[in-house]
């Protein structure tokens, strides 16, 4: 069967999401795409993981827990997990280990999670979009002790991407699955080998993806299998 997915979707909690950009938004505009999986994945935390997976499960959509983690590097990853509990917890680390400066919300935009009825319950104090203090392995190893995969993101992007930071791929760090960029093109050499997610990088529900990319499964949920989330 076929299952469509966008697994790099932004909330109102990264500071460049939009501020429509609420969890009943973002599972409502992904219902009415024909989307079956999604991922939000907001800058270096988890916290509006709880409203969108409780609102997936209501809608028939399956939300696999993400984050997306800047890494010492300045490199974007994405991390997925099998269940919110190892998400929320692995979220925690990473926010803990951003520098401790303030998010200036007229400047970089608001940091809001939100509850299941897109009511404000809180909002984050450090600046998300500054870089953990891990390293794109030690990231890869957190996100595995937690059941989790590190995906690089975008990696056809020239800013905070793997290829335009590093330059190249680290063949000392198991990586089975890179994303790129669905809007730009890409060198079939840099990918030769890998397996490949297509994804919006979405921060305003206009720009999530339409019903195009999609994954071969037997049943919804062997996508844990499929991206080898043990």
């Amino acid at each position: 069967m076929k299952f469509y997915y966008d697994m790099h979707i932004h909330s109102d909690l990264s500071p460049c999401g939009s501020s429509d950009m609420t969890p009943n938004n973002i599972v409502n505009m992904s219902y009415i795409k024909g989307l079956n999986i999604i991922s939000v994945t907001d800058h270096n935390t988890a916290g509006n993981l709880p409203a969108v997976v409780m609102l997936g499960e209501k809608s028939g959509i399956k939300v696999v827990p993400g984050i997306e983690v800047t890494t010492k590097e300045e490199v974007h990853v994405l991390c997925y997990f099998r269940n919110l509990i190892d998400a929320l917890e692995f979220g925690d680390i990473i926010y803990s280990s951003l520098p401790e400066v303030k998010n200036n919300p007229v400047i970089f935009g608001e940091q809001i999670i939100y509850n299941e009825f897109d009511e404000k319950t809180g909002e984050l104090g450090k600046l998300l979009l500054n870089a953990s203090s891990l390293s794109i392995g030690e990231v890869r190893n957190l996100a595995a002790s937690h059941h989790g995969i590190m995906v690089p993101a975008h990696i056809n992007k020239k800013s905070n991407s793997i290829l335009g930071v590093l330059g190249f791929i680290p063949k000392n760090i198991c990586i089975d699955f890179v994303e790129v960029y669905d809007k730009t093109e890409i060198d079939e050499k840099y990918i030769k080998g890998l397996r490949i997610l297509r994804n919006s990088d979405a921060h305003q529900l206009v720009d999530i993806s339409e019903a195009k990319n999609y994954l071969e499964l037997d049943d919804i949920e062997d996508i844990y299998d499929y991206m080898n989330i043990i």
